[in-house]
């Protein structure tokens, strides 16, 4: 199977890293539109959009994640939109009635990323309980059936220790059960993708810290078909060293004070998991930079190194690649018409050569 692309919608303001270094990104409807709309035309096959309520890394203003979806659903034609949801500030009756009805203004172009939640700030600036690190995955899971079970079912009747549900309708039902992503590197997160997640997103990583992730998630999913997508912030510039610079730039202009808020709240997050440890235990502040560690996938350097470094991660399982850049109104671009061109090359080669053995 072809590898697919994804990329970060910048739905937030302050691009995607958290640096004072100039950025040509907006964070507008009408620049993310834009943005949509050129993503699907070089070859994307994914946009995710992030949710966040609260400026919890300098970043300002956000637009809201399932409200841009269905704005973007009525201005692209191709490309499948990934909306992010907190569970426990939305109720999974009214989410589920919420994507139905953008799978029906998409025909049928829309997915679910279900995020457990790490910013305690915004529960509790909303009023709403902060649970434990585990009792949150369960949520979710709960989350997740209750979405399926209203997409499926005529009427829907639940009790679980999060939701309940009486004979609850929802139609229209989505043209297609929409897919379901998921993130997290806990064990609570890996076993949950294992039972429930059709996407299992990884924070930027090693090739071997990425291997061993999916392999163990693949020993929780008991024969279930699961795919896997991983995040890479990428720069690619006509040499590794200028693609380097550019890097460096990006951390010596680092906003220092958003930065380490951001590392204490992650950071508190995961030391409440049974492991004492989360998705960034083990970020450096450069990785916390970029805030999901895409610095460590290794997208940087020439289009052919970052080809090459794409088709190593598509031999240990890897799906989908998650992108970011630095300048989207420019990169996007370049990289739909210079880097997947690349990749699917590379693609049909391993193609040939296998079929030679």
């Amino acid at each position: 199977m072809s590898l697919q692309f994804a990329y970060w919608a910048p739905n937030v303001s302050g691009g995607l890293v958290i640096s004072n270094i100039p950025q040509k990104t907006e964070w507008s409807f009408e620049a993310n539109s834009r943005y949509a709309q050129i993503a699907e035309q070089v070859g994307f096959d994914y946009v995710l959009l992030q949710t966040r309520f609260f400026a919890s890394y300098g970043a300002e203003n956000q637009l809201e994640a399932a409200t841009l979806a269905s704005a973007l659903a009525a201005t692209t034609k191709k490309i499948n939109i990934i909306t992010a949801v907190l569970p426990g500030l939305w109720h999974p009756g009214v989410f589920a009635k919420i994507i139905s009805t953008i799978d029906h203004i998409s025909s049928g172009r829309v997915s679910v990323n279900v995020v457990s939640g790490w910013f305690k700030g915004e529960f509790n600036g909303y009023g709403e309980p902060w649970l434990d690190h585990d009792e949150r995955y369960r949520r979710s899971e709960e989350f997740i059936n209750v979405l399926r079970e209203l997409w499926k079912n005529e009427t829907t009747t639940f009790k679980g220790d999060f939701y309940r549900l009486n004979d609850a309708p929802l139609k229209p039902k989505p043209l297609q059960p929409p897919k379901i992503f998921q993130g997290g590197n806990s064990n609570a997160a890996r076993e949950m993708a294992g039972r429930v997640s059709d996407v299992y997103f990884m924070n930027g990583n090693s090739i071997e810290n990425l291997k061993k992730q999916i392999e163990d998630v693949k020993a929780n999913a008991n024969g279930r078909n699961i795919q896997f997508g991983v995040n890479g912030f990428v720069i690619v510039r006509e040499t590794e060293e200028e693609a380097k610079q550019v890097l460096k730039e990006i951390v010596l202009q680092a906003d220092k004070e958003a930065v380490e808020g951001f590392e204490s709240q992650v950071k508190f997050a995961g030391k409440a998991s049974p492991q004492g440890e989360g998705m960034w235990a083990n970020s450096s502040f450069e990785n916390l930079v970029q805030y999901n560690d895409g610095f460590r996938t290794g997208l940087i350097g020439t289009a052919e190194q970052v080809a090459n470094q794409i088709i190593e991660l598509k031999k240990i399982g890897v799906d989908i690649i998650l992108t970011g850049f630095l300048h989207y109104e420019e990169e996007i671009k370049t990289f739909g018409e210079t880097i997947i061109p690349l990749v699917r090359q590379k693609e049909q080669e391993l193609k040939e050569k296998a079929g030679a053995l």
